[in-house]
């Protein structure tokens, strides 16, 4: 009996090995995962820079103690660049942004204290605009509606025919509004319309040729797409 239990035993002892040899392998732990940072969350926050491109048309006013000169259009094409800062509280936005575009507006009116001056009539022209302007807006995502307004200067040059322009810089306010679209964390575009008014430009005998000193007055509508670059 002993015999036969030794015998067992020593059969058991080596077919446990060959068992085990038999059973598959375990399968190698995966390999952790690369870690992905988090895209920033998109904010308004921040300062930025940008260009703009577009047109103005607005009108002008010629007055004098012996005469006026009705409103007559005025045009033409601007182009220029910003820079302002936003900061962002919820949806809300709040901001400033000032800015500065040449421009190529002008027209001129015959009739009036006008008609007996050089053939051309009352000229006005400006060459020149810029605003500084508070900004409120609301951001649902990625678009940002605003409106806007704050202090605006320009030069307005009046003449008669063919004399030299009169004027100088002026001083007025603007108002307007816009949207702007976030394309990526730090690139927007933007379309956006601004009033401005200028009143105090004055065209004397000497410099403009008119029979008496002349107040005129100089508005404009600005209409204009830009592009901004946030830091």
């Amino acid at each position: 009996m002993n015999r036969i239990l030794l015998i067992g035993a020593l059969a058991l002892a080596t077919s446990v090995p060959a068992l085990a040899a038999d059973l598959p392998l375990p399968a190698p732990a995966a390999a952790p995962a690369a870690y992905v940072p988090a895209p920033p969350i998109l904010t308004w926050t921040g300062f930025y820079i940008g260009l703009n491109a577009g047109g103005g048309f607005g009108s002008s006013h010629w007055a004098t103690p012996v005469g006026a000169v009705t409103h007559f259009q005025v045009d033409g094409l601007m182009a220029g660049g910003q820079i302002g800062g936003n900061y962002q509280i919820g949806e809300f936005v709040i901001g400033a942004e000032g800015d500065i575009d040449w421009q190529n507006l002008r027209d001129a009116q015959p009739g009036g204290i006008c008609t007996p001056a050089v053939v051309g009539g009352c000229a006005v022209a400006s060459t020149w605009l810029a605003t500084i302007r508070g900004r409120v807006g609301y951001a649902p995502q990625r678009i940002l509606y605003y409106v806007t307004g704050g202090g605006a200067f320009t030069n307005v040059k009046p003449s008669t025919g063919a004399l030299p322009y009169g004027g100088g810089t002026e001083a007025g306010w603007t108002v307007g509004a816009g949207i702007e679209y976030a394309m990526t964390y730090n690139w927007s575009v933007k379309a956006e319309y601004l009033y401005a008014s200028f009143q105090n430009a004055t065209c004397g005998v000497g410099s403009c040729g008119v029979l008496a000193p002349a107040t005129v007055s100089f508005n404009e509508n600005v209409v204009r797409l830009g592009v901004n670059y946030k830091f």
